[in-house]
């Protein structure tokens, strides 16, 4: 069996910098080199400032001090990357492709194609390529064909290794992964750089937890679990709507339900609606190959988890200006929260993007109030759902820096993420300095609601009828 003694990985984002920081801790033997085309990126992860880390996972910054410069190296040279490594993971964005076939739908995989030709341009050794970016179905076969044309007589092992991290508890995640998943050819090359990768996660993870499949069965089991997840939160989300106009509460009735051996309780958290890089664009994967293949059933049938999610942002939005005499024109509207779950500073397809939108629609002053996501990631956010210029969105969009300051002269407060501060904040301090009738929307179902409505508050809550 090769013993792998240095590893390269090409994409430095949320997915190749934590996983790679945990192989290298883990395998102080094996060089890991993480490189990106992006100056900035490799500039920050090498920044003395571990505050500065272009990710922030609960965890990772230890890490990374500790196993940096060490066998964890970052940097921007990918062609040297390229030769210096046995295996080499790609880890790029496969973004949801914004034209031509497939639009709006299928994965965009323009960058690991390009990688898979710059490996096959640039290597001069035989290399395990693992897939490591989210991927449809028979990617492995296009980049193995890539891989094929240099034609110098390498040798070119293809795996599939997708990831199952949350954002948020990544570190966990990578440190406890209850399984590890790796496809490959079914041959004896094969065999081969599946033993290969598998030994280096069990430096860590026991053999019982590795799991080996063909490459279509890896490929295709990333889609799917977060296709099983995402239809959960749909489900609870259209309960919570049925919850919200009867004397039912969807946190009884999702322990009830979760409390069947059968389902179990996890994912079943009445929310404003789920957002982060995979589920969405997962999803849409998803339907996107069912339609290719005929399956136009099994399509629409996945599409709808993705409706319904539209569907819960749009009515909480709505709820907001209906609570509010059903006008916002003018009002201070302030969302604590922009990253798409607690712990991270992603916001990729956060709620919070879409309800900012829909009130700037409505011409109320929106501010907001991130602890992680800065000022720049959410004007972004705004300006790349083209809804207005971005001179427009400068103005009408206000980042504010103190959650108190924030909520000063605001008709209401919005809660979009769910971070635990929110729930430690001295409530009757906020209320005081607010416009009356003083409103909380709680998207996330964390706050005390009746103490809240004992301080005076109008409180609207997913998934609870309002008194």
């Amino acid at each position: 069996m090769q013993k792998i003694k240095t590893i390269s990985c090409i994409g430095a984002g949320y997915v190749g910098g934590p996983t790679m920081a945990v192989i290298a801790l883990k395998n102080p033997h094996i060089r890991v080199n993480v490189v990106d085309i992006d100056p900035e990126k490799i500039r920050q992860w090498n920044s003395e400032n571990l505050e500065e880390l272009p990710v922030y996972e609960p965890g990772l910054s230890e890490i990374i001090s500790e196993v940096r410069n060490k066998n964890l190296f970052f940097f921007g040279d990918i062609n040297r990357a390229i030769e210096e490594a046995e295996m080499i993971f790609i880890s790029v964005n496969t973004p949801t492709k914004t034209y031509g076939v497939g639009k709006g739908m299928a994965a965009d995989l323009k960058y690991v194609e390009l990688c898979a030709r710059q490996i096959a341009d640039v290597a001069t050794s035989d290399k395990i390529v693992v897939e490591k970016s989210t991927l449809p179905v028979r990617t492995a076969s296009s980049i193995k064909r890539i891989l094929k044309e240099q034609n110098r007589g390498l040798k070119f092992s293809v795996l599939s290794n997708p990831e199952f991290l949350a954002e948020g508890t990544a570190i966990k995640d990578l440190l406890h992964a209850d399984r590890v998943l790796i496809g490959g050819e079914q041959s004896e090359s094969g065999n081969m750089a599946i033993e290969a990768l598998a030994d280096i996660y069990a430096s860590w993870i026991p053999r019982e937890r590795i799991l080996t499949t063909n490459i279509w069965s890896s490929e295709l089991s990333k889609l799917t679990a977060n296709a099983f997840l995402a239809q959960r939160i749909s489900s609870i989300n259209a309960i919570s709507a049925l919850c919200e106009v009867t004397e039912a509460d969807v946190d009884e009735v999702a322990k009830a339900v979760g409390m069947d051996s059968r389902i179990g309780p996890k994912f079943l958290k009445a929310s404003v609606g789920f957002g982060g890089s995979c589920f969405q664009k997962d999803i849409l994967n998803l339907v996107y190959l069912c339609r290719h293949f005929g399956l136009s059933e099994a399509a629409d049938y996945w599409e709808q988890v993705i409706i319904m999610n539209d569907y819960q942002k749009t009515r909480f939005a709505m709820n907001m200006v209906k609570s509010m005499f059903n006008t916002v024109s003018g009002k201070k509207i302030v969302l604590f929260g922009w990253a798409f779950k607690k712990d991270t500073n992603d916001s990729r397809e956060s709620a919070a993007i879409y309800i900012a939108d829909k009130l700037i629609e409505e011409q109320a002053v929106v501010h907001v109030y991130d602890p992680k996501v800065k000022y720049e990631r959410m004007l972004q956010d705004l300006i790349d759902l083209q809804t207005r210029t971005e001179t427009e969105n400068k103005n009408l969009l206000n980042f504010e820096e103190d959650p108190y300051e924030a909520a000063k002269d605001a008709h209401a407060v919005a809660i979009i993420t769910e971070w635990d501060e929110f729930e430690t904040y001295d409530w009757q301090r906020i209320y005081k300095s607010m416009k009356k009738p003083a409103f909380v929307f709680d998207g996330r179902n964390i706050l005390d609601y009746e103490a809240l409505r004992e301080i005076g508050f109008e409180v609207s809550v997913i998934g609870k009828r309002r008194a």
